[in-house]
């Protein structure tokens, strides 16, 4: 079930707030574990008792850290924190990890290794990461233990935030599970977030995604080099209005439940250096890796080396949490050495230039890592790039190009524009708080209606994330 869904729209979410709001507040996290569970148990029924294995899990282990920190055992809480990371790192690994890692050693050895075929677990990279944050800042006494299991279940299963995130560290939202207090307002505009998100998704990803998927189907053979620009361009664009439009989604169903998710993007599409560019896109990932791998290792204490090597194996991971191929792995390379380059001597000179030549610079980068980050499997990939960077096997420019191109300027342009603050400073400064609130309602409903139309009439509306 996704959001940008009739089912989840008319019948899941309605029956849901129903369900919730007629509820005392001591029963609404029940309801929300149970809606979670049905939610999750939709689209695979059979992963239902993973999460709730995790969850189990990750409450004992939380609880046990917990007690033997106040009993001054700090060896027997450290080794509950451990127990918790193997068994999540464990599954994760063996659902997500375990072909690619047969895979490879077959191509390497030339060995018969058969395989497990699994189907990813929806959500695994995500809620995996969540439980885990939990046991670890119990043992640091950054959170304190819940000793309600079905709150604490609610937690880990929160369908708004489960398939996609954004990640949400336990410590963020330890009071709102245990008393939040819910209002019109923060529904209001939990609902203005959600169809601002649902907006993007619908109107603006499904649409360039399906350019994408045009230019893609071409073959690489086939391909001029102009159209493949246009084709990195528009993928560019899908991912980022799919994956925030989704987070706006989250964002905005957390407040109709009286929760405050943190942000997920900040336009990252305006950053100035690759640095900044990853500050703003999914953040919650990379403050995850930050807090629990970056600083444990020794961040940038440790001297100049150790820290190139923490950044080294912080991006070897974050590629690989992307997904179980090697393309992904080459990606959170490519990354790293940037950020590296930019640590150690670019930021100096990139801090000098003007500002939009650092924009350039950033956006011809994260070209170049959609380009990695488009294909799977390899041999396609550097056959895009060819078409990319050197000659496309149709020229630089062929009739193709000119009718993609022309049909749809208008969609390039909007989404463009979509990908900046532009709008939302037109608004702030030039509507006064009244205006803006009015201005909600009509853009609400006119969002609404016009993804309506779409979802009724077109079967292409994938989340791109959730294979993640």
């Amino acid at each position: 079930m996704v959001f940008s869904s009739l089912l989840f729209l008319f019948r899941f979410l309605p029956l849901t707030l129903l369900a919730y709001y007629s509820v005392p507040g001591k029963l609404r996290n029940l309801v929300l574990f149970i809606a979670s569970l049905i939610f999750y148990a939709w689209g695979e029924p059979v992963y239902i008792v993973l999460i709730l294995f995790s969850t189990l899990v990750d409450y004992t282990t939380g609880r046990l850290a917990g007690f033997f920190q106040e009993q001054g055992q700090r060896k027997r809480a450290r080794l509950a924190v451990f127990v918790s990371a193997v068994t999540n790192l464990a599954l994760l690994a063996f659902f997500k990890y375990a072909d690619f890692f047969l895979q490879t050693v077959q191509s390497v050895f030339g060995a018969e290794m058969p395989v497990f075929n699994l189907a990813l677990p929806i959500g695994i990279s995500f809620y995996t990461f969540q439980t885990m944050s939990y046991t670890i800042d119990v043992y640091r006494g950054d959170a304190k233990v819940q000793k309600n299991l079905i709150a604490f279940g609610a937690y880990v299963s929160l369908f708004p935030q489960l398939i996609a995130g954004p990640i949400v560290r336990y410590k963020s939202v330890a009071s709102q599970l245990d008393s939040r207090k819910e209002n019109v307002s923060q529904f209001y505009h939990g609902v203005i977030r959600f169809m601002a998100g649902m907006g993007k998704k619908v109107l603006i990803a499904n649409q360039i995604g399906a350019v994408w998927n045009e230019i893609a189907m071409i073959g690489t053979d086939n391909l001029a080099s102009a159209t493949a620009w246009m084709g990195i361009v528009a993928f560019t664009l899908q991912i980022y209005f799919d994956f925030s439009g989704y987070s706006d989604m989250a964002i905005g169903l957390g407040a109709m439940f009286g929760f405050s998710f943190p942000e997920n993007f900040n336009y990252p599409y305006e950053a100035k250096t690759i640095t900044e560019f990853w500050r703003r896109w999914h953040i919650s990932l990379g403050e995850w890796f930050r807090e629990y791998v970056y600083i444990p290792l020794g961040g940038n204490q440790k001297g100049m080396l150790r820290q190139m090597c923490n950044i080294a194996v912080v991006w070897f991971l974050t590629g690989l949490w992307h997904g179980a191929y090697w393309n992904f792995v080459l990606w959170g390379i490519y990354y790293g050495i940037l950020l590296v380059l930019e640590k150690f001597f670019l930021l100096r000179i990139l801090h000098k230039i003007p500002a939009w030549c650092g924009r350039i610079y950033t956006i011809l980068c994260t070209f170049f890592g959609m380009s990695l980050f488009a294909y799977q499997d390899m041999a396609d990939g550097a056959g895009y790039m060819r078409a990319l960077f050197l000659n496309g096997g149709a020229g630089w420019m062929d009739q193709q190009t000119a009718f993609l191109a022309t049909s749809n300027a208008g969609l390039f342009l909007i989404a463009a524009v979509g990908a900046t603050s532009f709008a939302k400073r037109l608004v702030l400064h030039s509507l006064s708080e009244r205006a803006r609130d009015l201005a909600g309602i009509f853009f609400t409903v006119g969002v609404f209606a016009a993804c309506l139309a779409m979802l009724v009439n077109s079967t292409y509306n994938p989340f791109l994330y959730f294979r993640f």
